[in-house]
């Protein structure tokens, strides 16, 4: 049975619809009215509070600290200056991805990892020979994301520093209406953004403060499903969606590299040695055999493909999870869309793909698989530029 997180006391009064999921063994809201579409609407016109707190989050502190992360990542950790954070993610010795998430480097010698999955079994395999401390935060923290447009302004009447210094990426230790705080300016949504992390006796009053202030902001609170519609506007991946950990897979073809993923720029090579160093080298030199890509399906012919029942065009209220094949303009299986959504922003029809290389480049034109009436459509699709979703405000 799932557990409550540290502000389930006031989400839970706040969920008209008491829709819920097990989000790695907490209570996590997935809409808090009927539909999802005014939380949507909040992330990208005024602010959303969305409980992130069943994050995998873990302190690794000690002497040797960056030098294990960088061993167990694929970006070299002493290179991140403190008050500084990271997305990067880990692989094993195959190169394949074990998981995806964030690294804050709070001190010279405290790190903060975010991860989607347990990983301190992985982590702690791993530390032989390093003067490390490994400790699970996941139950002393609770975490809030805190996104949207006036979510700077917000912050701005709560904490006790200037919050307009604080850089795209960056975390700092600060009081935010008086309770003690580690703000960073990150989040899930590619919009701007700042998550906040808070011991659980402090929980219940950190949201308090935020929800009081927020009125005059257009703060509402958020769940799951719009921040799901969200992140594939802003083309973030999803371990156990877009992915699979490599830990996970019965056989070879479910795993991916950070290279098929998308995920080449934030591993670094030409260093000391790290997990997967050498598949990776390897597999640059040739190249990846699959590409992330994202794809915009074409309105007018999935219309078409309804009117031919008499029926207008459907798609699901949420977004969809569950894969669709993708097939070159012959018919040809080329890979799989892994999950995509109707954007109200862009008023387009847009998917996450995983597609063979040579049919990576954009502008391709594919296929894409439709079910209407119990028969299946290809309809048209082109590979198009990520993120479908971008603002400027995010980083200035």
């Amino acid at each position: 049975m799932p557990r409550p997180s540290p502000f389930y006391s006031r989400t839970s009064k706040l969920s008209l619809s008491q829709s819920w999921k097990d989000w790695a063994g907490y209570y996590a809201a997935k809409t808090y009215d009927t539909s999802h579409d005014s939380e949507y609407m909040a992330l990208r016109h005024s602010a959303g509070l969305i409980d992130v707190s069943p994050l995998f989050k873990y302190d690794i502190t000690g002497p040797d600290a960056a030098a294990f992360l960088s061993r167990v990542t694929v970006k070299n950790l002493d290179r991140l200056k403190p008050g500084r954070v990271t997305y990067l993610c880990w692989c094993d010795d195959d190169g394949k991805v074990v998981d995806d998430g964030t690294v804050s480097r709070l001190d010279e010698s405290y790190f903060r990892v975010t991860a989607a999955e347990p990983s301190v079994g992985w982590f702690d395999r791993l530390r032989r020979g390093y003067q490390v401390d490994i400790v699970d935060v996941t139950e002393k923290l609770g975490a809030l994301s805190l996104q949207g447009p006036t979510s700077r302004d917000l912050l701005r009447e709560l904490v006790d520093f200037d919050i307009d210094q604080l850089r795209f990426f960056a975390i700092q230790a600060c009081k935010l209406g008086g309770v003690d705080v580690w703000l960073s300016r990150t989040g899930y949504t590619g919009d701007l953004g700042y998550e906040i992390w808070v011991e659980t006796g402090s929980a219940e009053k950190l949201w308090d403060r935020l929800a009081k202030t927020g009125q005059s902001f257009g703060l509402l609170p958020v769940g799951l499903d719009a921040m799901d519609v969200t992140r594939i506007e802003a083309c973030f991946i999803m371990n156990g969606v877009d992915y699979y950990s490599a830990h996970h897979c019965l056989i070879e073809g479910r795993k991916s590299s950070p290279f098929e993923l998308g995920l080449g720029w934030t591993v670094q090579l030409d260093r000391e040695p790290f997990v997967g160093q050498a598949a990776l080298r390897r597999e640059k030199e040739i190249g990846a055999s699959r590409l992330m890509v994202g794809l915009e399906i074409d309105w007018e012919s999935l219309e078409a493909v309804f009117e031919g029942y008499g029926l207008p065009a459907e798609l699901p209220s949420a977004a969809w999870r569950d894969g669709r094949p993708v097939y070159d303009t012959g018919k040809s299986w080329i890979g799989q869309a892994t999950s995509g959504v109707w954007s109200p922003t862009l008023k387009k029809n847009i998917s996450l793909a995983q597609l063979d290389a040579g049919q990576a480049a954009i502008g391709n034109e594919v296929r894409f698989d439709l079910t209407a009436e119990y028969h299946r459509h290809l309809i048209p699709a082109t590979v198009v530029k990520t993120p479908f979703f971008n603002p400027t405000r995010k980083r200035q």
